[in-house]
């Protein structure tokens, strides 16, 4: 599954919460319920009973707040980087560091399930989705950005583009 999980393990279940995407400000969008790979207890036994599930149903909270605190920290990554972006870019050039930016701002937002990435990117960086799509295909010419499948939002931020964001 693309998005966020978090496998949390309460006695002899394990409790699997699903986001299908990065945004967890929502409840998860599948739970699952199952039998440790250890578990030997009567409770599996029964089943999934009302007591089960209020076990369970404090863990499913602190889960729910541990994605959603997540979800802010990766948030506050892509907007740290996108005023570095707006920086480099003021100077008036493409420079490596800018197109190195722009690259890790573009996979980190296709990953957190952002639905029009170019766009956002635009928006974040103060440009048209036009000189996005130019600026990331530069990205892309100079090394800074892998395309992963065709027509797919993201890539893969390379080891050069890494290495000038350290």
């Amino acid at each position: 599954m693309s998005g966020y999980e978090v496998r949390q393990r309460v006695g002899d279940w394990v409790l699997t919460a699903e986001w299908s995407g990065a945004d967890t400000q929502g409840g998860p969008q599948r739970l699952t319920i199952e039998p440790a790979e250890d578990a030997t207890g009567r409770d599996v036994a029964r089943g999934v009973t009302t007591t089960v599930l209020r076990r369970l149903e404090p863990e499913l909270s602190r889960i729910i707040e541990k994605a959603q605190e997540a979800t802010g920290r990766a948030q506050g990554e892509l907007e740290a980087l996108a005023e570095q972006a707006r920086a480099e870019l003021a100077s008036g050039r493409l420079s490596d560091r800018y197109l190195a930016l722009l690259s890790a701002l573009y996979v980190g937002a296709s990953n957190r399930g952002v639905q029009a990435p170019v766009k956002w990117l635009g928006d974040a960086v103060g440009k048209t989705q036009n000189t996005m799509k130019d600026h990331l295909k530069r990205a892309r010419k100079g090394g800074f950005l892998e395309t992963v499948a065709d027509r797919k939002a993201g890539g893969i931020v390379t080891g050069k583009a890494r290495n000038l964001l350290e």
